[in-house]
Order: structure tokens, then C-alpha cells, then sequence
């Protein structure tokens, strides 16, 4: 009798030691799993982002090219129509009002970074918190007649999107962050005023501590909007005889 309860305990020890090994064995593997396992997919992720940017970088320079060449055989066939020219001429107007074209010329340049942190009270805040300054911002050069405007080279058009993501802000779909350069085309003097009037955008910009330089320039470049805008809902109104 002693025996067979001897060897029962022997069982139950030996169980509850392998359930203990078990435990355990699993325990370190989740462990050094979350460490090996987060760093080899951050390396893929950066391979395969390297790997997109390179695409992106050729498209670009593919679809660059194709612009040029349909721009040549544009200006073949105005130079020897001169109702075709007319058409190239008000094609090229309104490629330039919808912001497809890159443009050049006078006018502004608003560099705005975040203001230091805070050390006293561990204080840190950035331009991804006050995204509406930056939409001030725009309207006020809209009101003060810009050309053009661009954000950190981000071409600003009526189909712009300007929104706060994580801890960036998105423009035209592409992550951007402090520091912030807007760059604007027209009058320089008109601009620069109606940023520095008195408690106007660069007033309030540095009220909350942010560090701007504003400066006029008389070659500011502009690139013009990439992305391909389609009217799936919206058609024209057809004129009706009267």
C-alpha cells in the first residue's frame, strides 16, 4: 500500500514539474520572441519602404518625361495652327490655375519650428497641435491674392487636405512635420504684411513660443500638384437653347 502511494506521489510530482517546465518554457519564448520577432519585421518594413520610395522616384521620373514629350508635340502642332496655339494657350492657362504646372517668381517665405521644451514643467508641443494655425495661415494668403502656395513642397489646391495624423500632419497624402515651410507667389509686400500685421498669423505664432522667419524673396519655386483629381459624381450643366 505504502508503495502504490509512493508511486502516486512520484506521478503527481513528476506532472506538476513538467506543467512548471511548461509554463516556463513557454514563458521564454514569448519573451525572446517579442524581442527578435518586432526587430526583424522593422528591418523588412524599412527594406521593402526603401524599395517603394525607389518606385515611387521612378514613376515619377517616367511620368515626368511623358509630361515633357506631350509638351513637345503640343507646341509642334500650335507653332503650325494658330487655332491649335489659342487651344495650347488656354490649356496652359488652366493647367496653371489648377496648380499643375511648376511655377516660379516673387513673393514669401514662412518658416515656422516648434517652440523648446519646456524643462521646468516637462512641456512639449508641436505644430501637429496647432494644425489650424497653419489653416489660418493659408487663408490669409489666399486673402492677400497668393498665386500659389505650397507646404514644405506640397503644392496647396482647392483639392488639398491638410489633417492630423498620429504625430505628423498629411498633405496631399504625404507625411510632413516640423519644420514647416510655407512658401507663397505673389506680391512680396502685400504678403509679408498681411502675415505681420499686428496681432496677425506671425504674432500669433510667436505668442505660443514657435520660432518663424519670414523673409520676401524674388525666386521663390513652386512644384506643381501631383495627384490625379477624377469627377466621378459631377458632370457639367448643359447650356439649354433659349
Amino acid at each position: 500500500m505504502k508503495n502504490i502511494r509512493g508511486k502516486i506521489a512520484v506521478v503527481l510530482v513528476s506532472i506538476l514539474l513538467g506543467i512548471i517546465l511548461a509554463i516556463q518554457f513557454k514563458t521564454v519564448n514569448k519573451t525572446v520572441g517579442e524581442g527578435v520577432l518586432p526587430t526583424q519585421r522593422a528591418q523588412q518594413l524599412a527594406i521593402e519602404l526603401k524599395k517603394v520610395q525607389e518606385e515611387r522616384d521612378a514613376l515619377i521620373k517616367a511620368l515626368d518625361e511623358a509630361e515633357n514629350k506631350i509638351d513637345q508635340y503640343e507646341r509642334g502642332e500650335a507653332d503650325n495652327d494658330v487655332y491649335v496655339e489659342n487651344l495650347y494657350k488656354d490649356l496652359e492657362k488652366y493647367r496653371l490655375l489648377a496648380g499643375y504646372v511648376d511655377i516660379e517668381g516673387p513673393g514669401i517665405i514662412l518658416e515656422i519650428k516648434d517652440p523648446p521644451v519646456d524643462v521646468q514643467y516637462g512641456v512639449e508641443y508641436s505644430i501637429v497641435d496647432d494644425i489650424d494655425l497653419i489653416l489660418q495661415t493659408i487663408s490669409v494668403l489666399n486673402a492677400a491674392q497668393a498665386e500659389a502656395i505650397s507646404i514644405n513642397d506640397q503644392r496647396y489646391t482647392a483639392f488639398t487636405e491638410i489633417v492630423r495624423a498620429a504625430d505628423h500632419i498629411e498633405v496631399n497624402g504625404v507625411s510632413i512635420n516640423s519644420p514647416i515651410v510655407i512658401k507663397a507667389i505673389g506680391d512680396p509686400e502685400t504678403l509679408e504684411s498681411a502675415l505681420s500685421i499686428k496681432r496677425g498669423i506671425v504674432w500669433t505664432f510667436r505668442y505660443y513660443n514657435y520660432d518663424v522667419n519670414l523673409i520676401k524673396d524674388n525666386n521663390i519655386r513652386i512644384p506643381k500638384y501631383r495627384k490625379l483629381v477624377e469627377f466621378v459624381y459631377s458632370k457639367p450643366v448643359e447650356e439649354q437653347a433659349e
